[in-house]
């Protein structure tokens, strides 16, 4: 069931790929011995909502297009090879007029030192 992500905008705490959100649920406190251990019993004394969160991870991944973006995707869907990561990058940055004079000015003083 993967969405199509590539056309929806998404927001916070949802997966792009599989469109995981959060789920509702709820925390249960416990008091009292368990009868394995003796007692008569745990009673649940308090019962509180609570939401559990996709396991998020902000991946660089690599589009059916070709075009290479950062995603919000499930680590379910990362185990499930739901996305390909996109390669590193091997180009470097072309340089600038100002590099080059920087550059220039450090080998005339490293010889003057010499």
């Amino acid at each position: 069931m993967i969405c199509d992500s590539l056309t929806k905008e998404f927001m916070a705490k949802i997966c792009e790929l599989t469109g995981k959100g959060a789920r509702k649920g709820s925390i249960i406190w416990r008091s009292g011995k368990s009868k394995k251990s003796g007692g008569i019993g745990t009673h649940i004394t308090a019962i509180t909502k609570r939401k559990f969160q996709p396991n998020l991870q902000r991946v660089k991944a690599l589009l059916p297009s070709g075009e290479v973006r950062y995603m919000r995707v499930a680590a379910t869907a990362l185990k499930r090879g739901l996305v390909t990561k996109a390669p590193k990058r091997t180009w470097k940055k072309p340089e600038t007029k100002a590099d080059a004079k920087t550059e220039t000015k450090a080998a005339g003083k490293a010889t003057g030192k010499a």
